[in-house]
């Protein structure tokens, strides 16, 4: 891989694992301009390197809130943090069950599938364009709602749907407060990022060419920095209800997909 394709990539994975624009729809986009030849395997592992730097960003962004959970957590008590732990671990469930029992149709899609890239976009976009309009509350996340933003995250897994844009935006849709929702998606994403990357470790399916280590170094690098900005950025503009640039964005792009894909 060339290093300046390794930098496009990652800051593309940097910006948009966190602004609801779909990281999978444009890393896909990127990939297919870029015209990315590289072996199924050799892909995923630069995958894997790009969505470690995004989980590593999210936790230096939120170290103080975690820290806190992890106190919280240690006092052994049914509190706030306990609870909020209980929440996310309830919202993986879905996106488990997705990953563990169908993951071989999952990674079919995966394929230069821009069609579906542009249609998921299209659907991102009237997601976005919904919670923007919704009124701001005080509501925090219930563990029913933890359970149908998880729902949403697993839909997400298709490419062209952002994650972030889905988790924020039903989370909003079911009247908790916006601030709340963004900390609560990106918290959430940070265990089953870990969770996947170990096993495609233990799994034995990278493969790790040494040629390919400063490509590697500079996506990951590329994605950290770019994530950091992102996400920072992204809470604010969820707090500002500013999320209908976005929808606009994935409109454009997803029909500009659509009418590549058919060209």
């Amino acid at each position: 891989m060339e290093i300046i394709d390794a930098i496009i990539l990652g800051i593309i994975q940097g910006l948009t694992e966190f602004l609801p624009v779909s990281s999978s729809g444009h890393l896909e986009l990127g990939k297919a301009i870029l015209g990315d030849n590289s072996v199924p395997k050799e892909s995923l592992l630069f995958t894997v390197v790009l969505h470690f730097a995004t989980a590593l960003s999210t936790i230096v962004i939120f170290r103080k809130d975690i820290l806190l959970i992890i106190k919280g957590i240690l006092k052994f008590e049914w509190n706030e943090d306990l609870q909020f732990v209980s929440k996310i671990a309830l919202s993986m469930l879905p996106a488990v069950v997705v990953g563990v029992f169908f993951e071989k149709e999952l990674e079919q899609l995966f394929n230069g599938n821009i069609l579906l890239v542009g249609c998921m976009l299209i659907v991102t976009a009237v997601l976005l364009y919904m919670a923007d309009k919704a009124k701001d509350t005080q509501k925090k996340v219930s563990f029913a709602n933890a359970f149908v933003i998880g729902v949403s995250q697993a839909i997400a897994m298709l490419p062209g749907i952002s994650r972030s844009g889905a988790t924020i935006s039903t989370s909003v849709l079911l009247g908790n407060d916006k601030t709340k929702a963004a900390r609560f998606s990106f918290l959430m994403v940070v265990p089953l990022i870990f969770g996947k990357i170990a096993k495609d470790l233990l799994g034995g399916e990278l493969t790790y060419d040494s040629s390919n280590f400063t490509a590697l170094s500079i996506g990951f690098i590329a994605a950290f920095i770019a994530g950091l900005f992102a996400c920072t950025w992204m809470i604010s503009l969820v707090k500002k209800s500013k999320l209908s640039y976005f929808a606009i964005y994935c409109l454009i792009v997803g029909v500009a997909a659509i009418i590549w894909s058919l060209s």
